[in-house]
């Protein structure tokens, strides 16, 4: 595996894992917490969203299987150029022997004070190995019967433009884009034409992909292609892969629910220029615009 680095806005990351553990963490009866430490606009950086996500996903599991009472809470800060995220919580503890061995391969805490002890043993390991592709590191501070503090560090890339950068951007105002959207989901679709309604003069959606290809056939003048992965007849990689036999300037972003680092490999090595998860945060797109055309 490796890094794969795009715009990434912390808070909206943190966001994104507060409501994706809420219902489930009230149904326990504890508290769910959440701590953005730097404001809206320095926390946009370059990293690994889909790692990030997946480490933060199985550190609040584990907190989750082994808290009964009190709360979690989770977040990240920065000091230096080194952002440390934390997953925290008010469970059963760790001793002395098992931290040793915690981030090991299928190993597991056991302790009689848990009733569900299910799990194979690699989140952790795993959770360790993203972290030590970063560049960074992971430990846990734990005291059996008081709670554990689970800890990691990457790097603090800032998102900075350079200059060279936006002279390769086509010149473009939003208003005067065409976008086409490849979306077989009434409702994704819906969204997507919301969300992008501001900076199109005009929309064109398409529910699979070969209407995708046929459409750019019979509109070369399309700016932007929103690309679903998942649909039928000819799936978003191969539309995108037919697309670019005869169009090599079209930016195509794909997007897909709850997307794994090889969907995104694929994507890119299929010829998309960007990829995006859903749920979609309300400015995704907004940020992709000014990422790939210089907005006049």
């Amino acid at each position: 595996m490796k890094v794969l680095n795009s715009e990434t806005n912390l808070n909206e990351v943190i966001e994104y894992i507060y409501y994706f553990f809420k219902q489930e963490v009230d149904g326990k009866g504890i508290n769910l917490l959440c701590e953005q430490g730097l404001p809206s606009k320095e926390a946009t950086v370059y990293s690994d969203q889909n790692k990030i996500i997946a480490i933060l996903i199985n550190l609040i599991k584990n907190a989750i299987k082994f808290t009964e009472r009190g709360a979690i809470k989770f977040g990240y800060d920065k000091k230096g150029e080194t952002l440390i995220f934390f997953v925290k919580d008010t469970g059963v503890g760790i001793d002395e022997e098992q931290k040793n061995i915690i981030f090991d391969r299928f190993e597991r805490v056991s302790t009689k004070l848990m009733v569900d002890n299910s799990g194979n043993g690699f989140g952790l390991s795993i959770s360790k190995a993203y972290v030590e592709l970063f560049g960074g590191r992971i430990w846990v501070e734990s005291e059996f019967g008081q709670g554990s503090s689970f800890y990691f560090t990457i790097p603090y890339d800032s998102v900075k433009k350079e200059q060279n950068d936006l002279l390769q951007k086509p010149a473009i105002s939003t208003k005067y884009l065409k976008i086409l959207i490849a979306e077989n989901d009434e409702i994704s679709e819906k969204l997507i034409r919301k969300l992008l309604g501001n900076f199109a003069r005009e929309m064109i959606t398409v529910k699979s992909g070969i209407e995708a290809v046929d459409s750019c056939q019979n509109n070369p003048d399309i700016d932007l292609i929103i690309m679903d992965i998942r649909m039928p007849e000819m799936n978003g990689y191969e539309a995108t892969r037919q697309i670019r036999l005869f169009n090599s300037e079209v930016i195509i972003v794909a997007q897909t629910a709850m997307a794994f680092d090889v969907e995104r490999e694929k994507a890119i090595d299929a010829g998309c220029d960007d990829f995006v998860s859903k749920p979609f945060s309300s400015n995704v797109f907004e940020r992709l615009l000014k990422k790939h055309f210089e907005l006049i």
